[in-house]
């Protein structure tokens, strides 16, 4: 089972790996600090829109750089691309060290781009690429109103539940 989950893991240094998605692609990312129903939801959905599913991940340094609060992430990047990579919706997981992964995007070439419902198209990382390629870019709508930032501070006390 662990080769398995390690098999999804994909080194984003070298992109060989790319050829086995089938198209067409779907490529999203995000911190997936601490995996919930609104996640999964979400990439059950974004998965429906193609054949395959990429999921990039923020690293470390660059989800902490996002602002989320204080010890954020809570989950280490290794611990996040198997929890991701468990999941059968996710063909693949890789990740990203800048602060977007526009350039990721750009050298993976996704069919369809995908974020949340809090992000309008015209400000996806990527989106005016994969456009001009002749690909979509879709905001899927929120299904579950759930947030990893608001489950973080209810469980430290700063919200009511």
């Amino acid at each position: 089972m662990q080769a398995q989950l390690e098999a999804k893991i994909r080194d984003p240094r070298s992109l060989e790996w790319l050829a086995e998605l089938a198209r067409p692609l779907v490529f999203t990312n995000g911190v997936f600090d601490i995996l919930h129903r609104g996640h999964v939801t979400y990439l059950a959905q974004a998965r429906a829109l193609g054949a395959s599913l990429l999921v990039a991940l923020n690293g470390d340094a660059s989800a902490r750089r996002l602002g989320k609060g204080a010890g954020r992430p809570l989950n280490p990047l290794s611990d996040r691309l198997v929890v991701l990579a468990a999941l059968a919706a996710v063909s693949a997981v890789t990740w990203f060290e800048e602060d977007t992964p526009e350039a990721l995007i750009g050298a993976c070439r996704p069919d369809v781009l995908v974020k949340g419902g809090d992000w309008p198209v015209e400000r996806i990382a990527g989106a005016s690429s994969v456009l001009a390629r002749g690909g979509r870019v879709v905001s899927i709508p929120f299904e579950h109103e759930r947030s990893t930032t608001a489950l973080v501070q209810r469980i430290r006390g700063t919200i009511a539940p």
